[in-house]
């Protein structure tokens, strides 16, 4: 069954260029690509682009694109669409906010930077997610409080290490 990706669209291309509009197309039209090559189901979120629109939601290259309406911002409508759903998503962002609620929803957060990567690379494996990530670095974060064997990831990590194989 093909994964279902939320993305925070300006989280993950930000807000500091001049031609946002531009971003937002070459952001959809990046997306569109990665979804022909891996088969997912996308849609990517952002804060309206004028005052005074109603929320509205259209398909553009096979992406479902969203922007949020007056008096709601892009993280109120992904927690909505999280929030409502039947299936497991992967959420893309960095908002420590929205990550937590995905947890509690049993969604995975994805870091933008790490889809990033992922979306630009061209390496699909978990090692170009995790750079430098070897067994010698888990004795350097393990801490004598810790309970079980510290070479197993926690069930996050490994539900987070999984959504990033998918993808």
């Amino acid at each position: 069954m093909p994964e279902k990706i939320i993305v925070d669209g300006y989280n993950l291309i930000g807000t500091y260029h001049r031609d946002l509009k531009a971003q937002r197309t070459k952001l959809i039209h990046d997306l569109s690509s990665y979804k022909r090559r891996k088969g997912v189901e996308m849609t990517v979120v952002f804060d309206g682009i004028r005052d005074g629109f109603n929320k509205t939601r259209q398909v553009t290259a096979g992406i479902t694109v969203i922007y949020s309406g007056r008096g709601e911002s892009a993280d109120d409508v992904i927690k909505e669409l999280i929030s409502h759903a039947a299936v497991k998503y992967i959420v893309v962002t960095s908002d420590r906010a929205i990550a937590s609620f995905a947890w509690v929803k049993n969604c995975v957060p994805v870091s933008s930077e790490a889809f990033s990567r992922k979306l630009y690379s061209e390496t699909d494996t978990a090692e170009a997610m995790y750079p430098g990530d070897d067994d010698d670095d888990f004795d350097k974060t393990t801490t004598a409080n810790k309970k079980g064997n510290p070479r197993i990831l926690s069930k996050k990590d490994r539900m987070l290490r999984q959504a990033l194989d998918k993808l």
